[in-house]
């Protein structure tokens, strides 16, 4: 991976083409960042790079990463993240990353929190089927056989039941960046991605060439 950056989900809008075609895009705030410490492979065994974004008030940073932002010389930032970089080498501490690393027509990888919907039953959360719908069957929505009988006399792991759903870091893949707006730090994409607005996501170009 040769760039990342961190940013904001914005909301969703549309775009048009020449030929009058729509594009539905998601606006993603993304940057500035700052860097705010560099890994190397002799130091620390394989190449990074952490980032901050977004400025907060000092009384909200804890002690160990107060010293940290004090000892790169940046603001104190809300949200901080390690950026796996093969180039750490044309970064610095201090250095600031903007949405113009990106250019129109990019395909990047964006991961983030989707959004979380409680507890749901298997029908809504994994698509299964229904049970009859006429009068009387009395089985509707339920979750279906568990398993065997007597043998095993157990649930085998990973099957598929009611719990929450949502709410887990989700990565949606090879998404194209429509248009670049370097002046406002605005990134927008073509297609959804994780999130509510508002949600914290992490762009980094994509890893299916």
């Amino acid at each position: 991976m040769k760039k990342g950056i961190l940013g904001k989900k914005l909301g969703m809008t549309q775009l048009f083409n020449e030929d009058g075609t729509v594009i539905p895009v998601t606006v993603i705030e993304a940057g500035p960042c700052v860097v705010t410490q560099i890994k190397t492979r002799d130091r620390e065994g394989y190449s990074a790079v952490l980032v901050g974004y977004e400025d907060i008030r000092e009384k909200l940073v804890n002690k160990p990463l107060k010293g940290q932002f004090d000892k790169a010389g940046v603001s104190y930032k809300r949200y901080i993240r390690e950026l796996p970089l093969d180039n750490v080498e044309d970064y610095s501490v201090g250095q600031e990353i903007k949405a113009d690393i990106f250019a129109e027509g990019d395909r990047i990888d964006i991961s983030g929190r989707s959004k979380g919907k409680g507890f749901a039953g298997n029908i809504k959360r994994f698509g299964h089927g229904t049970g009859p719908k006429s009068h009387g069957s009395h089985y509707h929505r339920g979750p279906g056989s568990h398993g065997a009988g007597s043998s095993p006399a157990r649930i085998f792991k990973n099957r598929k039941l009611p719990g929450r759903m949502g709410n887990v870091r989700t990565t949606v893949q090879n998404l194209e960046i429509a248009r670049v707006d370097a002046d406002r730090n605005l990134l927008m994409v073509k297609g959804a991605v994780p999130g509510p607005k508002g949600n914290m996501l992490i762009i980094k170009d994509t890893v299916k060439r």
